[in-house]
């Protein structure tokens, strides 16, 4: 899964679930704040930082066709499907090896989690390994959100449980009402999804909003429809005929149509969040297992040219570095260790660098073995307009690149699955799944996110062990790959604060010098064009997407995004 796809998800499952605790799914810094959801407050730890008592407010009901109120039972169900391997539970690294008792080995969801209590239906206390910084965010993940054993233990297989994921919050899937719970071969997919084609969402009979300070339900349903026709999503805005786009950014001669009209211009949503767009290299395949050659990458490439072939600097702003501004602990822009005149990149650094490789026996400054040649170079369409410069400029030093741009899914899910070991692509959109930066550092840099064979979102395979490069049958450089392991679990026991934020610096820094496998281009922004209909839109912070509990629309009939 993508970041667009993941920022998307997590907008859906803002509008359905309820957690202990959860972001205010605004915009702009008061929308990183915690505050109380199901939970009564938010609880201060105990035991030097281990342990944590939520109590639940009374009488929140799941949806259609649960119905019933939501227990502490619930919420600890789902952190024992977190633990069932069989699952394979995509944010698992975030509680596996924290919370005691939780290691993602499970042989089964109804094995109670020894790190969790329930001591009545109202109360659920979590005791840690170690603490964490950022427990509470991790809480607020729609992976933590109360899930009813009635209907989930139907549901044995990886993924599976989505397509009849029982709401909680303001919104349910169309057709919850209709299914029959009364036994597992009585339970048929809910009609308002289909991945391929639809999701439609109607409002939750059973959600009071009287016990919700962050959310609201100002539209009777939503409905997103499947369109991979990308030209045509955005025809159909400017006609009304859909309120807005949701997950695919325009293409860039709509962008400079909108941003050039100021008609338009005030349909046009662009706000900067917890992403950075890099060059990625993976660290498995020749000839970027050589550090040297890194580096010659991140001195080659010109980022004017890249941010010129993306609309401009009205639009994105170059990026210097990995973590993004919009994280704890990121550094100022200021910081930029490969910086050039007007970020136009360096030939004689960039050969400088080069000749110091193995990869250049000649010492001409190119990479002069046939590892550097063909290499497939994966992009999207928003992304398409970088490749012939990055193709341009990585000839200079000897990479020759075959551009492949794919859909969003495809491109995704090719960079993720391990064993087909994808040497470059233009989308290393670095995110965070919560405003917290190691959200941000273990998915996209961290081993255990590659204790899967489909891998999010560690496309280059930082730190992959011997072990695991042998269980996924993909070779091993002799050079070793380097890790950051020891520096995200130091950076995640700290509390919040300045010493945290220094030690994420710090990671920061060592990314962009000791590993490189990214070279950041751009900082990263999420795009929506809406229709003449929207009268209200809110980005949310957390999500990094549109807020559907915040969003509203005119009052006479529209067809939904």
């Amino acid at each position: 899964m993508g970041e667009t796809q993941i920022a998307f998800a997590f907008s859906i499952y803002d509008a359905m679930l309820r957690n202990l605790v959860t972001f205010r799914h605004i915009s702009g810094p008061a929308g990183t704040q915690i505050v109380p959801d199901l939970a009564t407050s938010v609880p201060a730890p105990t035991d030097n930082g281990l342990t944590y008592t939520f109590h639940l407010k009374p009488g929140i009901r799941f949806a259609p066709p649960v119905n019933r109120v939501i227990t502490s039972s619930d919420i600890a169900y789902a952190f024992q499907r977190i633990n069932d391997a069989k699952l394979v539970a995509q944010y698992g690294y975030y509680y596996d090896g924290l919370i005691k008792g939780m290691t993602g080995t499970a042989t089964s969801p109804d094995n109670h989690v020894s790190g969790i209590q329930t001591p009545n239906p109202t109360t659920i206390i979590f005791h840690l390994t170690k603490p964490a910084g950022d427990f509470m965010q991790r809480m607020a993940s729609p992976a933590a959100a109360p899930v009813p054993p009635e209907i989930a233990r139907c549901f044995t297989l990886p993924g599976t449980y989505g397509r009849d994921l029982v709401a909680s919050g303001p919104y349910m899937f169309q057709g919850s009402a209709a299914v029959n719970p009364k036994n597992c071969s009585t339970i048929k997919a809910m009609s308002g999804f289909d991945p391929t084609t639809h999701i439609t969402l109607v409002r939750n009979p059973n959600y009071a909003q009287s016990t919700d300070n962050t959310r609201a339900n100002y539209l009777n349903g939503v409905s997103i429809t499947v369109d991979p026709n990308v030209a045509d999503i955005f025809a159909r805005v400017q006609k009304g005929q859909l309120d807005g786009s949701m997950t695919d950014p325009p293409p860039a001669t709509t962008t400079r149509q909108y941003l050039t009209s100021p008609q338009l211009a005030r349909d046009f949503h662009s706000d900067l969040i917890n992403q950075v767009e890099s060059v990625t290299m993976n660290l498995a395949v020749p000839p970027f297992t050589d550090v040297h050659v890194r580096k010659a990458v991140a001195w080659i490439l010109d980022k004017s040219a890249i941010l010129r072939s993306l609309g401009g600097a009205s639009h994105y702003t170059i990026a210097t570095h990995i973590m993004t501004p919009t994280l704890p602990g990121g550094l100022p822009a200021s910081y930029d260790p490969y910086q050039t005149a007007g970020e136009s990149g360096s030939l004689a650094k960039a050969q400088a660098e080069m000749k110091l490789s193995a990869f250049d026996p000649q010492h001409d400054g190119k990479c002069d073995v046939a590892a550097c040649k063909n290499l497939a170079f994966i992009n999207i369409g928003q992304f398409a307009g970088a490749d012939t410069v990055v193709q341009n400029d990585l000839a200079k030093i000897g990479i020759q690149i075959v551009p492949r741009d794919l859909s969003v899914t495809t491109a995704f899910t090719a960079l993720f699955t391990i064993k087909q070991l994808e040497p470059m692509s233009a989308l290393g959109g670095g995110y965070a799944d919560y405003t917290g930066t190691y959200s941000f550092a273990q998915p996209n840099f961290g081993s255990t996110a590659l204790s899967a064979p489909v891998s999010c979102c560690n496309y280059s395979l930082v730190g992959l062990t011997r072990q695991q490069a042998a269980t996924y049958k993909v070779p091993y450089p002799a050079t070793g790959i380097p890790s950051v392991d020891t520096i995200i679990n130091r950076c995640e026991v700290l509390p919040a604060g300045p010493a945290r934020d220094t030690c994420w610096s710090g990671l920061d820094k060592t990314m962009m010098i000791q590993v490189m496998a990214w070279v950041p281009y751009v900082w990263g922004r999420n795009i929506v064009i809406t229709g003449p209909t929207v009268t209200r839109y809110v980005m949310d912070t957390m999500t990094s997407s549109i807020s559907l509990t915040q969003i509203a629309v005119s009052n006479h009939a529209s067809p939904g995004a």
